[in-house]
């Protein structure tokens, strides 16, 4: 499941998730974890390829800023053991360190609201911020934060109960990632 939030130049992003990574660099996140992953990124509309009705290109571009309600398959559904944030990316797509915050784990939605409500500073803190359309940008998510929470919200109940976030077909695997992001 996928849910886009665009806007003039940033878009937030959502969907479920399922991972087994074959060399986990953390110790204790060998087992496979599941969960909801929020992205800032950049956005914008690509050149028409046809007539004026023809649909819109649209990309969705560099990484800005992400949160990962994660949680490991074989623990309790809640426990968000795995919850984390990358403050900052690498280059592009390339998340930057993980973040593993306490308020993060046991509030999730609440943690990402209170980040998403100050998307200036989100911009800034990744070095992409200044733009005039930022400020509209901005503006835009926090009228829209109570839905892009309800969909976040809805997302992680729809992995906890078992219907979104599960591996792909094929039976045991050393390597996996299932989802949109």
């Amino acid at each position: 499941m996928l849910y886009v939030f665009g806007f003039e130049r940033t878009a937030v992003v959502l969907s479920d998730l399922y991972f087994v990574d074959p060399d986990p660099k953390i110790k204790g996140q060998e087992s496979p974890e599941h969960g909801v992953r929020l992205e800032v990124r950049k956005i914008s509309p690509g050149p028409l390829h046809g007539s004026i009705y023809s649909a819109q290109p649209i990309e969705i571009g560099d990484l800005v800023w992400r949160a990962d309600l994660l949680e490991s398959v074989d623990g309790p559904p809640g426990s968000f053991d795995r919850t984390h944030h990358h403050p900052g990316v690498s280059r592009g797509l390339e998340p930057g360190r993980r973040v593993f915050d306490q308020e993060l784990s046991a509030a999730p939605v609440e943690w990402v609201g209170h980040q998403l409500a100050d998307l200036a500073g989100i911009l800034d803190r990744a070095g992409v911020g200044g733009d005039p359309a930022d400020d509209a940008d901005a503006q835009s998510l926090r009228d829209v934060l109570p839905e892009v929470l309800e969909a976040l919200g809805r997302l992680i109940d729809r992995v906890q109960s078992g219907e979104l976030g599960q591996p792909p077909a094929g039976g045991p695997l050393a390597s996996a990632r299932a989802g949109w992001l």
